[in-house]
Parts: C-alpha cells; sequence; structure tokens
C-alpha cells in the first residue's frame, strides 16, 4: 500500500513478462469487480483478491469502436460487456469522456432493434447515468421520443420496457420541461395497460413511473390525474390485481402503494387548511342543509309564519341541539383550520349517505338530559381532525415507508366512508363511559386510541374494521390499559428496588450476549442512492470467535449467505468508533437535498483503521437499529444506548422480579426490615443430639 499503483502494476506485469504496464488495471475478483485506483486502493482488505485486467481506458477504447462495428454479434457483445462495465465509475468516466454516450445516443436513435441489443444498450445507458456526470437534461428530443416510443408500442421485448420506464422516471424529477414532455407522451391510460400486465416487474416499473409523475406534478395536475385514475377504476384493479394476487408483495411496490394513499389523501388538504366563510353562499347552504336534514319533520310549519327574529331563534335552538358551541353563529365553529372545511364536508356527507344513522344520532342526544348529550358538530369537528393526524393528511410522503393501508384500496371516498364510522363509535362509546360535556376530551381520547388500536391491525376492508373498532369497547380499552399498566408498574418497596439493582448487572450481561448472538447471525442492508430507490442488497455479519466482521454484496432473495461468500471483513480490533444519525458521512454527503427523517433515524456507521475509513449501514428496521448500534457498542467496550436496551431491560427485570416474589403475593413488603432481637441470655434452649443417640 505504500508504493504508488503504477509501479505496484509493473512489478506485476515484469513478473510475467508483460510489457505496457500502463494498459492494465487491479479489478475485484468478487462482488461488483471495481476497479483499483489511487482513490479507492484504501479499501483493499487483507484478503481480497484481485485479478490482472485490461485497463479501464483501454476496455473504454475496445468497446467505444466495439459498439460501432457492423458485425452485429460483436456490437452485441460490445453493448453487453459495456452494460456489466458501467457500473464502475473509473470506467464510466472514461467511456463517457470518450463522448460515448454519443454512440449510445445513435444506436437507440437510428435503431430499428427491440430485442437483446436495445436491452444492452439501454442498461448501459443507465448504469452510465448512474454516476451523475451527465445531467438528464442533457438528453435530445429524438431520444427521448424513442424511449417514449418503446413504452408505447406493444411488440416490443419486456426487458425493453421495463428499462425504458425507468429511464422515464428518472428524467421525471430532474427538471419541469421532463416532466411535462414525458406526461404528454406517455398517457396515463398506457400506464394503466403496463399496471395490467403478469410480468410483476413491467408492473412495477410502471407504478414507480406513475408515482414518480405524481410526486413531480402541481397540486393542480395532481387533482387532475387522480380524478382521472379515480374514473378508469385504478383502486378497484390495485386491491383485486395486486394487494390480493398470489404474489406476495414486495417492499418497492408496497412503498409506491403507500405513496399513492399518501398522494391520495393529501388531495383533503386543501379542505382541512381553509376555514368557513361566513360570507359564502356555498358554505352557509350547506351548513343549512345539515340543520334541515335533522329537524325538516320538526319544522314543517311554513318559514313565512314565523316572524325573523322568532325563525332566528328556533334556528340557533335547532344548532345548539346540533352540538354546535356557537349556536348563534354556527360558522365560527368551522372558523379553526385544520380541521377547516373537511370537518363540513365530512358531517354533510354523513347526513346525505347515512340519513338515518345522522337523525338518530342528533335526535337521540338533544332528547337526553341537558349533561349527558353527546355534541354531534363538536364531535365531528375534533373526530376530523383526529383523522387528519391518524392519516398524516397534509403530511409529505416518507422516501421509504411501506405502511399503506389495504382497505384504502377497498373503499371509494375512504376518509368519508371512515368518519361515517368512527362518528358513530363516539356516540357509542360516549354511551359506554356515561360522559357529560365536562368529559368530551377524555371521550376522543378513548376513540382516538379504538381507531389507531383496530388500524394497527391492518384490517382489509372497512366493514372488518368497522366489526373490529366497535368490538373494541369501553370496557376493552380499560382492560388493555390495565395490562399495560401492570406490565409497566413494578412494586416500588425499598427492598424490591434494591434486589432491582442486584439484578441488573446479570441481566445486562445477557442482553449484551443476545445483542452479540443476533450480530453473529446477520442482517440483509439496503443500498439507498441518493436519487432513486435501489434494490442492491448487502449482507454483514459477525464471525463465530466475535473478532471479525463479515459483508458483502448478496443477490436478491438470498437470506442468510454463509460467511465464506461475504469477501470484505474488519477486525473488531480495527473498529474505532461507531457514529449514529446524523453524524455518519452517507448521511451529510445527502443533506444537501430534502433530508429524510426516516434515513437519519436508521443510518449508522463503523469507523475503522488507521486512515479511519467508514462502513455505512441503513438499518432496515427501527428494531435491527438499536441491536446492531447496541451489538456493535459491546465490541467497542461501550454501554449498550438504544432505547431497545432499557425496554428488554425492564422486561427481564419484570419477569425475574416477580418470580423472585411469587411467594410474597398478597404480603406486603415493608419498607425498612423489621428489628433484629437482643441475643438470649442463654443458650441452653438449644437440643442436644448426643444424648438422644445414646
Amino acid at each position: 500500500q505504500t508504493k504508488p499503483l503504477a509501479s505496484v502494476l509493473k512489478d506485476v506485469c515484469d513478473a510475467w513478462s508483460l510489457p505496457n504496464a500502463e494498459r492494465y488495471a487491479l479489478q475485484y475478483v468478487d462482488g461488483r469487480q471495481t476497479f483499483i485506483t489511487e482513490s479507492n486502493r484504501g479499501e483493499i482488505k487483507n484478503g481480497s483478491i484481485l485479478r490482472l485486467t485490461t485497463s479501464p481506458d483501454q476496455e473504454a477504447e475496445r468497446l467505444y469502436s466495439g459498439i460501432q462495428s457492423n458485425n452485429s454479434d460483436v456490437k452485441t457483445d460490445s453493448l453487453k460487456k459495456l452494460a456489466s462495465l458501467s457500473q464502475d465509475v473509473t470506467f464510466a468516466q472514461e467511456f463517457i469522456s470518450r463522448n460515448g454516450l454519443k454512440q449510445i445516443f445513435h444506436i437507440v436513435e437510428e435503431g430499428n432493434d427491440t430485442g437483446e441489443m436495445l436491452a444492452h444498450t439501454l442498461k448501459a445507458f443507465m448504469e452510465l447515468m448512474d454516476h451523475d456526470f451527465v445531467s438528464w437534461e442533457t438528453l435530445s428530443a429524438t431520444f427521448i421520443k424513442k424511449i417514449v416510443s418503446y413504452v408505447n408500442m406493444n411488440a416490443v421485448d419486456a426487458a425493453v420496457q421495463q428499462l425504458s420506464l425507468s429511464i422515464l422516471e428518472n428524467m421525471v424529477p430532474t427538471s419541469r420541461l421532463l416532466f411535462e414532455l414525458v406526461k404528454k407522451e406517455v398517457t396515463l391510460d398506457r400506464l394503466l395497460t403496463h399496471l395490467q400486465v403478469t410480468n410483476a416487474q413491467l408492473q412495477l416499473k410502471a407504478m414507480a413511473l406513475l408515482i414518480a409523475l405524481l410526486l413531480a406534478a402541481t397540486d393542480a395536475e395532481r387533482r387532475d390525474m387522480m380524478d382521472y385514475l379515480r374514473e378508469k377504476n385504478i383502486r378497484q384493479f390495485i386491491h383485486k390485481n395486486i394487494i390480493h394476487s398470489s404474489e406476495p408483495l414486495g417492499d418497492e411496490m408496497a412503498h409506491y402503494l403507500y405513496v399513492l394513499q399518501s398522494v391520495s389523501l393529501n388531495l383533503c388538504e386543501r379542505r382541512m387548511r381553509t376555514s368557513m366563510d361566513p360570507y359564502s353562499q356555498e358554505q352557509r347552504e350547506l351548513l343549512q342543509s345539515l340543520r334541515q336534514t335533522a329537524f325538516e319533520s320538526e319544522s314543517e310549519a311554513p318559514a313565512s309564519a314565523f316572524s325573523t327574529e322568532r325563525r332566528r331563534s328556533l334556528c340557533a335552538k335547532e344548532f345548539r341541539k346540533l352540538g354546535f358551541m356557537n349556536n348563534s353563529n354556527p360558522a365560527e365553529d368551522l372558523r379553526r383550520a385544520p380541521p377547516g372545511l373537511l370537518a363540513l364536508d365530512n358531517m354533510v356527507y354523513f347526513s346525505r349517505h347515512t340519513p338515518n344513522a345522522y337523525s338518530r344520532f342528533v335526535l337521540e342526544n338533544s332528547s337526553r338530559e341537558d349533561k349527558h348529550e353527546c355534541p354531534f358538530a363538536r364531535s365531528s369537528i375534533q373526530l376530523t381532525l383526529i383523522l387528519c393526524e391518524i392519516l398524516h393528511v397534509g403530511e409529505p410522503c416518507s422516501e421509504t415507508a411501506q405502511a399503506f393501508y389495504p382497505m384504502f384500496f377497498g373503499q371509494d371516498h375512504f376518509f368519508e366512508e371512515l368518519f361515517c364510522i368512527c362518528i358513530q363509535l363516539v356516540n357509542k362509546t360516549w354511551k359506554e363511559m356515561r360522559a357529560t360535556q365536562e368529559d368530551f376530551d377524555k371521550v376522543l381520547q378513548v376513540v382516538r386510541e379504538q381507531i389507531t388500536r383496530t388500524l394497527s391491525l391492518k384490517p382489509t376492508s372497512l366493514e372488518l374494521f368497522k366489526t373490529r373498532v366497535n368490538a373494541l369497547n369501553y370496557s376493552e380499552i380499560l382492560k388493555l390499559r390495565q395490562t399495560e399498566r401492570l406490565h409497566q408498574e413494578e412494586t416500588l418497596a425499598v427492598p424490591v428496588l434494591e434486589l432491582r439493582e442486584r439484578l441488573k448487572p446479570e441481566l445486562l450481561e445477557l442482553i449484551r450476549q443476545q445483542r452479540l448472538l443476533h450480530l453473529c447471525e446477520g442482517t440483509l442492508f439496503r443500498k439507498i442512492s441518493s436519487r432513486r430507490r435501489q434494490d442492491k442488497l448487502w449482507y454483514c455479519r459477525l464471525s463465530p470467535n466475535q473478532k471479525v466482521l463479515h459483508y458483502g454484496d448478496v443477490e436478491e432473495g438470498v437470506h442468510s449467505p454463509p460467511i465464506e461468500s461475504l469477501p470484505e471483513k474488519i477486525p473488531v480490533a480495527d473498529m474505532k468508533m461507531l457514529l449514529v444519525g446524523k453524524e455518519c458521512p452517507h448521511t451529510k454527503e445527502k443533506s444537501s437535498g430534502k433530508q429524510n427523517k426516516d434515513v437519519l433515524e436508521l443510518a449508522f456507521s463503523i469507523v475503522y483503521d488507521v486512515e479511519e475509513y467508514c462502513l455505512n449501514f441503513i438499518a432496515p428496521t427501527r428494531y435491527e437499529f438499536c441491536l446492531w448500534t447496541d451489538g456493535l457498542n459491546v465490541l467497542l467496550g461501550k454501554e449498550m444506548t438504544s432505547e431497545r436496551t432499557q425496554t428488554d431491560l425492564d422486561v427481564l427485570l419484570s419477569m425475574e422480579l416477580k418470580l423472585r416474589l411469587l411467594d410474597l403475593e398478597n404480603i406486603s413488603i415493608p419498607d425498612t426490615p423489621p428489628p433484629i432481637p437482643k441475643p438470649p441470655s442463654n443458650l441452653n434452649f438449644c437440643y442436644d443430639f448426643s444424648h438422644a443417640e445414646q
């Protein structure tokens, strides 16, 4: 490592009597087969196997002429080699500097081939663009039109269509101009056709492009696109053919469905952030329709029969019965945004689509004695706010989340229908709690808990949600709370606290062992690039003797590769420290763009070796993050600091204490030990065994 790379190469070439050492380079045999350069030579580990190969500039030169060959076999082979070599940054630089992209554009723009050769060309193009040496905005209109034509044609190889969709997906976020071009050329109808194919990869890439278009659109464009997709029944199609297909749902598709759900729900944001305008005729009519639907039978006498004053007092009385706080001017209740007009929309939807349930709710409560009635309007406004918070309405999409609700795709007007179920739940819970106006916040807190607990079970349809949320009544919630409280609370007597402290070191050692065993089993990590979600995976595990960390790239579908198949390693003795969150180099690199909170919470890095290299991780889940950071801290001889350590310790302590205190059930433990009695004046009461034997 102390010699310049050129002289190392010269020594190797001399040993094998090879002239022109500058034409050769070293390259890893395993993994991604990267070329060794002065900038990355420090990453070579002891035990890495390198091969002598043609240098990247020679390779680039050879392939540059190879892809211009008139012999189609030579051309196809060159493009195939180009597609695999382009993953390497050194080669990509050499090839691009020879104006190689121009040749690729030429092959695509001029060629009529739609088979294997084109697939290799597009793959090479994608890999070269991935290094960010060239801006997507430099692409010619002819090239883009050609890529679009592969998406729009039917008789094209599936691999070509997948790559074309990927290229367009990467183009869309880079500039407004490219977004408009792709949106105009690739119609939503065409994307929906691709979504309906049986080829899962093609389906996934079509969904990726659709999501990229939705995210890059302005609010108005997004609204129009979502309306069009709704007309085309995309929701029913996704529910039937993607969520309930025989194939399990992949992580990437789950993420796209989450984004689609998030974008759909965010269409409510505008109404949610708009306060009611008391001077708007349309909004006033909506408000009056609530009153009329509820009390039309009571006020059958013609309005003209009453004086203005009388009519006003009658309206105020009816608005009070509806549960508005400000009954003389109910619009005031809807001035708070959020939930703004969204609460009014929900109330009107409930009154029009389930008029019987609406009338029953209002009339039942207006006839109750004053202090026990459940205020419909006040509850609706608060419930709308709670639903917006639970469903994250108005929040930007996370870049990694996959938590979508299957029932969202099983129902039109999801938000309004969910509201209709939950507002009836409010009334039911109100009665179960025998609540008065003072208990309003307490009731809504219970309702929030009922909704979140039921949603966490991921019901597949709103009907199932309704059944489960109604089964989770107030007494069930109390039982659950009681159980959870018992789990958390320990007997706080002084002797018990002393026992706790004595047990701690032993249990912490147990947790340490568990963390190290988890590291020995290893974990599959995903590489996330700054520009697109990538499905490149790598695996890391600790050797059984806990002396070396082994890691390396793996293929999709490999769950626990043997330790021998992981080429890279870091001796534990070389590890210097552990960095988490914002301190990690790979999160600092990306801080220029929109910082991704999810990734920040899951990122950690190991600093190792004299040169202080870093191995960067992004944990698949918070649980894995805790186990890995704890395990690495144990290896570094430091304290385990994750929140998981505390919860695990609490659980183990709680179990151990319960076992130790089993015999003391129902016996109150005094805070101070009882006094020790004085010794007796003589010990004659002792039994003398020697006499008994005689």
